[in-house]
């Protein structure tokens, strides 16, 4: 059974003083966030290099393909343990909901976490390029299939609008953070990977944008030289990509749960709390039920 909505809410709370305080050592913060970085690079990279020949033969399994690799920049964020400034906008607004940071703490862990995650996902593209992974040539006298999908992804996305960037990124991060708000709410570490498995999946293959996966991919673009990828076009996706992304997290996620799992009013806390099996939302506890005594919390 799923944990509560109360408890999970309270466990994000908590976690995001948990952040606020990790701020009092930039450098290991920063340090934390360069990982998230690049493993979310790893995905990415992942996804170009498996999926390129697909692309090449146009076959209708490349989206498929990319969503089922991409769930390891999730997975390697949650278990190895990074700060991703996407999933941070979900526990941050649930901090803040629950009143326990302040707002300037959460923005001030949003953006430190956002500057980690550019500063990782440029290393890591550097690294990627000087390696040559994406001028491997399968079959000799064809083109690179990586590159060839970077240039075709890269152009696609210089060529969108500002409207399609910036919806797309309030979709994507509505699953990212449904993957993290989902995970939250087991103690099974099976269930968590299958959860992000699943929400990474959809949010790939509907051609959602995330991004700090575009850090990557923009980077390893400025290094090839793809044609039409510039400093400009890099920080015009990273910021409506960057706001969609906010207000999908924040929205739509940790606003929305913090609003639904607010308890009634005039409900006073409760040891014997009841949820409903299927939502996990507080419902009345039974006439004579004990109250006056604070509901346990788990600690994240």
């Amino acid at each position: 059974m799923p944990i509560p909505l109360q408890h999970a809410l309270e466990e994000q709370a908590t976690a995001a003083r948990t952040k606020v305080s990790l701020l009092r050592s930039p450098g290991r913060y920063l340090l934390l966030s360069a990982l998230a970085g690049a493993f979310i690079g790893v995905a990415g990279v992942l996804l170009i290099m498996v999926t390129g020949p697909l692309g090449a033969q146009h076959s209708a399994w490349t989206k498929l393909i990319q969503g089922g690799v991409f769930g390891i920049a999730l997975i390697l964020v949650v278990f190895a343990g990074s700060e991703l400034c996407t999933g941070n906008v979900l526990t941050m607004t649930q901090g803040v909901t629950r009143r326990r940071v302040s707002p300037l703490g959460a923005v001030g862990v949003i953006v430190f976490s956002f500057i980690g995650n550019l500063i990782g996902s440029i290393v890591f593209a550097w690294i990627v390029h000087s390696a040559g992974v994406l001028d491997m040539v399968g079959v000799p006298g064809k083109p690179a299939p990586g590159a060839t999908l970077l240039t075709g992804m890269l152009t696609t996305k210089i060529h969108e609008s500002t409207e399609a960037l910036f919806f797309r990124g309030v979709l994507c991060n509505f699953l990212v953070c449904l993957a993290l708000w989902t995970a939250g709410r087991t103690r099974s570490d099976g269930a968590k990977i299958a959860l992000i498995f699943w929400c990474l999946l959809a949010f790939i293959g509907s051609g959602f944008e995330h991004v700090v996966a575009n850090m990557t991919y923009f980077s390893l673009g400025l290094f090839q030289h793809v044609p039409g990828v510039t400093v400009g076009a890099f920080a015009r996706d990273l910021l409506f990509v960057g706001l969609g992304n906010l207000v999908g997290g924040a929205v739509l996620v940790g606003i929305a749960y913090s609003v639904i799992a607010r308890p009634a009013k005039g409900a006073g806390t409760h040891t014997d709390t009841q949820t409903d099996t299927q939502t996990g939302a507080p419902v009345a506890p039974p006439v004579g039920a004990q109250t006056g005594v604070p509901v346990e919390t788990a600690k994240s």
